[in-house]
């Protein structure tokens, strides 16, 4: 007869049974354990980047997915601390049928729960066009992702001016940090990996500083951490996803994780010191006003009007 083994005990508080082994770091955790440790390395991300000031009024980014309303929760626990701060949580719907519609709904569900501000905005109502119209009419050699990518980044730029927000909070996980660097170095932008920090600030104040507390949290403890909250959240993927790049990014980094774990952990800070060493010798990235819509970029115009323009020519 086969006797049934029991789970290891946690490693840290060394009474519970573990829910989970941190392969990377050795730990066994139980459920307790394991939450605290997500929300105390935000904390710590926080800290160590100087993202948040004690009276900042807060846009956070919630698409509905486990990553941002993790994030979501993590702060809102974080802001009840600081009495002068406040969260706003902006949400986008991209315009793309069977999909976007299910999230919005989801998300002001939460914020009701939580009793924080929730103001909603679309493609369509800033742009003129949701996402599957514009993958339909732009003549443009980007990918659904890759437009998704432009118009978001303004989507939540301008909402997060709207709401009147110092700082926008967005859920990138430390796997989608580590994906956007090899995919620069792919598409041959190393220069972009020297500036694309955990803070991003723009010296003239026209982009809202973006932070990212989750940069240092794999994406499958956020997933975890959701579940283990009680968290609900829209489990299915983007039909534009499989189409990415990213996706074959992705699957080729979980295979090295898996194999070798902590190698996300190693690119990330690999490419950090080399921010370090380089971030005297970089050349500050100046924004101008664009010349059709009047929003900062980096060239004449801007990437979302060069996309808008292929389709009303």
């Amino acid at each position: 007869m086969v006797k049934e083994q029991k789970p290891p005990t946690c490693t840290r508080c060394k009474a519970l049974p573990a829910v989970f082994h941190r392969v990377y770091s050795g730990e066994y955790l139980c459920k307790r354990c394991f939450i605290a440790t997500i929300e105390e390395r935000v904390r710590r991300t926080i800290s160590k980047y100087k993202m948040l000031e004690p009276n900042d009024r807060i846009a956070v980014a919630v698409s509905g997915g486990k990553d941002s309303l993790s994030l979501l929760y993590i702060l809102y626990k974080i802001e009840q601390r600081f009495p002068h701060s406040e969260i706003v949580v902006v949400t986008v719907d991209e315009g793309i049928p069977g999909y976007s519609e299910e999230a919005p709904a989801l998300v002001e569900k939460h914020c009701r729960r939580l009793g924080v501000e929730f103001v909603k905005g679309s493609y369509k109502q800033m742009f003129g066009y949701g996402l599957w119209e514009v993958v339909e009419k732009a003549r443009s050699e980007l990918g659904p992702c890759s437009f998704c990518g432009v118009l978001r980044r303004r989507a939540l730029n301008l909402m997060a001016r709207e709401v009147d927000a110092n700082k926008l909070a967005v859920a990138h996980t430390l796997d989608d940090e580590v994906q956007t660097l090899l995919i620069n170095v792919i598409h041959g932008n190393i220069l972009q990996n020297l500036v694309n920090k955990p803070v991003v600030v723009d010296p003239e104040r026209r982009l809202v500083p973006r932070i990212k507390p989750l940069c240092l949290v794999p994406e499958r403890e956020t997933t975890l951490y959701a579940y283990l909250s009680n968290i609900e959240f829209q489990e299915r993927d983007c039909p534009y996803a499989t189409t990415a790049l990213r996706q074959d990014v992705r699957r080729m980094l979980n295979r090295l994780e898996l194999k070798h774990p902590g190698t996300l952990f190693t690119i990330y800070r690999s490419f950090e010191k080399l921010r370090n060493i380089a971030k005297d010798a970089l050349p500050q990235k100046q924004l101008t006003p664009c010349a059709l819509c009047g929003e900062p970029c980096s060239g004449e115009i801007c990437k979302v009007c060069e996309i808008l323009n292929t389709i009303e020519e």
